[in-house]
């Protein structure tokens, strides 16, 4: 995504995993092991991308912090991989989704509201219209 800032890449990653395991669920309940080995890979691949991006030099504690969940989730889905266990992946998937809305804060804490205009009196401007 060009111009995006890189809190929104890892967002989108996020959302990319997840909706991944969604659809590794999906194929779970149809018995389509093809299509959900397909999805548990990319999901996999995903959060390798997640993990080889961790500033693991500057980032301290929390990179630290990341680089154990990211190799979790990826036990806990080559687990539910092997077990065929739709549990499992939902377990993941709601863990990945916590540390999404965590981002999706961060990103909001970051991004400058916009102000609402005001005339001299300090009351809001109403489009020319005397109430």
């Amino acid at each position: 995504m060009a111009g995006a800032s890189p809190i929104r890449l890892v967002i989108l990653l996020y959302e990319q995993a997840i909706e991944d395991l969604r659809r590794a669920v999906a194929a779970q309940q149809k018995g389509d092991i093809e299509v959900r080995t397909r999805e548990i890979n990319h999901a996999i691949l995903v959060i390798g991308h997640l993990q080889a991006t961790l500033d693991k030099e500057g980032g301290g504690r929390v990179s630290e912090n990341l680089e154990r969940f990211y190799q979790q989730v990826v036990a806990g889905l080559i687990e539910a991989q092997a077990r065929q266990s739709i549990g499992g992946l939902e377990k993941q998937i709601s863990l990945l989704m916590e540390i999404h809305d965590a981002w999706c804060e961060v990103e909001r804490q970051l991004t400058p509201q916009p102000v609402q205009s005001q005339d001299t009196s300090g009351n809001q401007s109403r489009s020319g219209w005397n109430a």
